[in-house]
């Protein structure tokens, strides 16, 4: 009997966490994919890169997550899940709040470092508007990678 209490009271204690686990899993998984696709672009070129980020068997889709490149002015370069915008001009890109993250995002790529931008976008699982924070790496000194994860909590 003391047994099944334990587990209980385990259970319990560990579900408020379970949110925060998934979170960071889903950061992890999102730094991993952008640093698989940086070194995509280095090793084939940015423009074999892009043909097999938008290819749904090669791995740089995975439901609500995938790779996205623009360029350091915020020009997009590839977008696997709505490629009418290849192409265009980014800079001025609002998210539902009037936040212009893709600005946040070159600020991030010039700085040399990764890092993460937080802005609100329309999930295409869901369809709904959902907080999203995307990781942003810079490849080849020309352009900006962002893998994005909507907030599950």
């Amino acid at each position: 009997m003391k047994r099944y209490a334990i587990a209980g009271l385990t259970a319990m204690l560990l579900t408020p966490a379970l949110p925060a686990l998934a979170q960071n899993a889903a950061r992890t998984a999102a730094t991993e994919l952008a640093e698989k696709a940086v070194a995509t672009i280095q090793k084939v070129g940015v423009e074999q890169a892009c043909k097999q980020f938008a290819d749904p068997k090669a791995g740089y889709i995975q439901g609500d997550v995938y790779v996205v490149v623009q360029d350091m002015q915020c020009k997009m370069v590839c977008h696997p899940l709505l490629p009418k915008m290849n192409g265009k001009d980014m800079t001025e890109l609002k998210d539902s709040n009037g936040k212009y993250f893709t600005q946040e995002m070159k600020k991030v790529a010039q700085s040399g470092k990764p890092g993460w931008v937080d802005y609100v976008w329309p999930n295409p699982t869901s369809k709904a508007l959902e907080p999203k924070s995307a990781y942003i790496q810079r490849a080849d000194e020309k352009y900006m990678v962002s893998v994005g994860i909507y907030d599950k909590k």
